[in-house]
């Protein structure tokens, strides 16, 4: 254990707005979270030399005061290899000083967690160490792959959050799904209910007690047993388009999830194995009028099952 001397934070404009709770969180790491609270209830810390509660936001000015705390020593950082870095590094669409975008592989998580050693933020900071803190303005299902949108400020964070639940950005993919669509185009608009199992695994159903979901499935080829399809949705639940893939009964290849392993196994080459659902586009335009428009293409594997049903020469 280390203790920190007394430390004085000045509040920019990027670190206000957030609660100072979080704020802490991040701020102090290493410090029990239950500590910090102790700290706030007994106002040991302090903003403007004024005790504050939890809930309190940070304003761009405020001089925030830390008492001396004991911090345990940081874990040794996951060790990741060169060959995982330079294929991530390889995959940037895009970056600027406010944003990067990445084309996510299939298999790798957003992020580590439960059960999962690291994902693609850590990938990330690890190539970025000296650059600003990266945090997801979005997520990815792990087998997904495709377009994933890193905000590099707080304040792009809350613009893409705010974007996203306004449904200002277009998303786009690409999937493959068993069998013939009936239509060239597709839409399906029937509400979503997530349910989070004992064992921690997300489930997701049609239910009208759900939330409103909106997909649209438009053929761009089809074969003897399958559809190669573009996808946009106008809301983004979790596992949506799959949900939506399994309601119209025309799940999406290799989804072990809502599919069907049966139908994967004999239409699917074992070393091609894999969700086939690509986050193809996504576009938006941020508050300073700077217009986003990337595409990720599709990865080798996805290109070979199509040459393999006989489609695009690609």
């Amino acid at each position: 254990m280390t203790k920190q001397a007394v430390r004085i934070i000045t509040i920019d404009e990027e670190k206000a707005g957030q609660r100072i709770d979080n704020f802490l969180k991040n701020v102090c790491k290493g410090v029990p979270t239950s500590h910090i609270y102790r700290l706030l209830r007994t106002g040991q810390i302090r903003v403007n030399k004024k005790r504050i509660k939890a809930p309190y936001r940070l304003m761009e000015g405020d001089e925030l005061r830390l008492p001396p705390m004991e911090v345990a020593h940081e874990a040794p950082k996951k060790f990741i290899g060169s060959s995982l870095l330079q294929e991530i590094e390889s995959r940037i669409l895009y970056e600027d000083d406010k944003l990067m975008v990445v084309n996510k592989p299939a298999g790798i998580a957003v992020h580590g967690g439960s059960g999962v050693n690291l994902g693609m933020i850590e990938v990330l900071r690890q190539l970025r160490p000296r650059g600003p803190s990266l945090e997801l303005a979005h997520r990815l299902d792990r087998e997904t792959s495709g377009v994933l949108i890193i905000a590099k400020k707080r304040k792009i964070l809350k613009e893409l959050h705010e974007l996203l639940r306004s449904r200002a950005v277009t998303k786009e993919y690409e999937a493959l799904l068993h069998g013939i669509l009936p239509k060239t185009h597709l839409k399906v608009d029937v509400p979503l209910l997530k349910n989070t199992l004992t064992s921690g695994e997300r489930m997701v159903k049609v239910d009208k007690t759900g939330k409103s979901a909106v997909t649209h499935f438009e053929l761009q080829e089809s074969f003897p047993n399958a559809s190669y399809v573009k996808i946009r949705i106008e809301s983004g639940r979790t596992h949506q388009i799959r949900v939506h893939a399994q309601h119209i009964k025309h799940s999406i290849v290799g989804d072990e999830k809502y599919g069907h392993r049966e139908s994967d196994k004999a239409l699917v080459p074992p070393e091609l194995s894999r969700l086939y659902l690509h986050a193809k586009r996504i576009s938006f335009t941020l508050s300073d009028g700077t217009k986003m428009d990337i595409e990720a293409p599709l990865d080798e594997k996805f290109k070979k099952m199509i040459r393999y049903l006989g489609g695009l020469k690609r």
